[in-house]
């Protein structure tokens, strides 16, 4: 009998928040995601629809976009979340301007700075996100 490796297959991202206020964009990162094998995408267009969501359930990943209509330190939700538990999601930071991140904020994720190819997001996450 022949053993041959099987091909390297990533197991699908869980559930991802996308926390973007310009419906184009969230709509395309949402396809995205899914392409890579998400099994649940959320469209929140403020951190208020944010809050509601990861009341509901955890997410595994969070696309965050820096500079929201109801706020202008989207990234302050990384911050929360790293404080809600011992088990971190995968964080990216969607924004024209990362230089407005504070550092130790930024190092929490990934920063995707606007425009951007949101396959290129999508991959980054499938690859990157933590296991277990």
């Amino acid at each position: 009998m022949s053993l041959t490796s099987a091909p390297d297959i990533k197991p699908p991202l869980g559930r991802v928040l996308v926390v973007e206020d310009d419906a184009v964009l969230a709509l395309a990162i949402e396809d995205a995601l899914q392409n890579v094998g998400a099994a649940e995408v959320v469209i929140c267009a403020s951190i208020a629809a944010a809050m509601l969501a990861l009341e509901e359930a955890e997410a595994d990943c969070l696309v965050l976009d820096v500079h929201l209509t109801d706020r202008n330190d989207g990234w302050a939700l990384a911050e929360l979340v790293d404080q809600l538990g011992p088990r971190r999601p995968v964080i990216a930071f969607s924004t024209g301007s990362p230089e407005a991140i504070p550092p130790a904020i930024a190092e929490m994720g990934l920063v995707f700075e606007k425009p951007y190819d949101p396959a290129e997001l999508a991959r980054a996450l499938a690859s990157g996100r933590r296991r277990g």
